[in-house]
């Protein structure tokens, strides 16, 4: 491979935490390579576009920055990757502007790539095909973008196919990092710094299917990893979060008890048009035997409003349900339509109008759960791992459950976990004080 002289490089990641972790890898091998990370697109060589293609609307901010990096950095060197290239194979004309288009098979191979390209400055399209047995891509980091926590990637594909997803195309089957490089992966993490590991997958919940194993598994392999503090999970489906595993997570002292546990609806006609696999009676045991096993956990979620064929019994069951739930935190959303899945192929569509109309309706129903929630911390005190000082002088961090705290107090530094006497409560942050005695 050639000397890389002076050449700068930026990636703009969109969407979840999975492709944050695969841009953080891409970096890394862009940084081994030679190349030199530039803060924006603006002063770059190179601009890397890892995409998010989960709806209509994600693909179109995908072209969206695409466009604007031409326009206001003509000659830079532009490369799509993540899942809409994936998804979208068959169309090229969704690659317009692009220099290098890449699929979710190719990101290892970015360096030789950007080195062809140089060397011939013809487009290149390296999109491969997701086969069946696929193993894990090979794939380490040794730092993250944050300075206390870092993610892990350990599962990638879904087996699900839901009806309004486009993902199991673009990303594959289920396939799991096995546990030794979790373990290596892990240990370097801790010696450079890092105390806290989130475990980030597309379907989370299916890890080590293939290998008899199941996310307890990658769950205690980082816990028994020294300097590693605390673990937590990204966001997960219902499916396999059986009483067995949650009792086994319950009895890790590392692991942090907030769950993004998915619900997309609280209706089971809806559940059922959606093709997921799970009734809201099952959901509700999942969170029963969570707020059993664990001492103040949290339970966030993602609701979908608007979904094909949802009726006002429907969307009012759904509601209903979110309010038994109580919810610390709810993303809330209008169903987008996605070409390529069935449930763009199916009659019914709501208008989007009323699509908007529910979805104010809900986040009202879930602000008050979360407000609810929020209050419920006052009072307690709870260790707190401290990442950012605020521009008005707060220091702010996130407890075991992922509630975000904030402190005015100069004793509080980055890195560290301090217990907080939780005195105020927000809609999105709590307010805290350190005593003497905690210090």
């Amino acid at each position: 491979m050639n000397v890389v002289i002076d050449v700068k490089y930026h990636i703009i990641t969109l969407g979840c935490k999975v492709n944050q972790y695969e841009s953080e890898v891409m970096a890394e091998l862009l940084d081994r390579a030679g190349y030199i990370k530039a803060d924006s697109y603006s002063e770059s060589d190179i601009c890397i576009v890892n995409s998010c293609t989960v709806t209509a609307t994600a693909d179109a901010k995908n072209r969206k920055y695409i466009h604007r990096i031409r326009r206001e950095n003509p000659d830079c060197i532009i490369i799509l990757c993540g899942c809409m290239p994936q998804a979208v194979s068959d169309d090229p004309g969704a690659f317009a502007g692009c220099d290098i288009v890449m699929g979710n098979t190719a990101r290892r191979d970015i360096a030789s790539l950007l080195e062809e390209y140089m060397a011939t400055r013809q487009p290149i399209i390296r999109i491969g095909s997701h086969e069946k047995n696929e193993a894990f891509e090979p794939m380490q980091i040794s730092a993250f973008n944050e300075r206390t926590r870092a993610c892990i990637k350990i599962e990638d594909g879904c087996n699900r196919f839901c009806t309004y997803c486009i993902i199991p195309y673009a990303r594959g089957r289920v396939r799991s990092k096995p546990l030794d490089v979790i373990r290596q992966e892990a240990r370097e993490l801790a010696q450079n710094g890092f105390k806290e590991v989130v475990l980030v997958g597309i379907n989370l919940s299916a890890y080590g299917q293939e290998y008899d194993l199941n996310v307890y598994d990658a769950v205690k392999t980082v816990c028994d990893i020294d300097g590693i503090e605390r673990v937590r999970l990204g966001s997960i489906e219902p499916e396999r979060m059986n009483e067995d595993i949650l009792s086994a997570l319950s009895k890790e002292e590392k692991f942090c008890p907030h769950f993004h546990l998915s619900l997309q609806a609280g209706c089971d006609s809806t559940l059922k048009r959606m093709h997921r696999h799970y009734d809201t009676a099952e959901y509700a045991r999942i969170v029963a035997d969570i707020r059993q096993l664990f001492d103040n956990p949290s339970i966030t979620t993602d609701v979908m409003v608007g979904f094909v064929g949802e009726t006002d019994e429907d969307f009012e069951a759904s509601v209903s349900f979110c309010d038994r739930i109580g919810f610390a935190k709810t993303h809330v959303f209008p169903y987008s339509r996605r070409k390529g899945t069935a449930a763009d192929r199916m009659d019914g569509h709501i208008p989007e109008q009323i699509k908007h109309q529910r979805a104010d309706i809900m986040i009202a129903h879930t602000l008050a759960e979360q407000r609810r929630f929020m209050q419920s911390q006052v009072g307690l005190t709870e260790p707190v791992l401290f990442e950012t000082r605020a521009k008005d002088g707060y220091m702010e961090g996130y407890t075991k459950n992922y509630t975000k705290v904030r402190v005015k107090d100069d004793s509080a530094v980055s890195g560290e976990i301090i217990d907080v006497w939780i005195t105020e409560a927000f809609d999105d942050y709590c307010v805290g004080e350190i005593s003497a005695s905690l210090l």
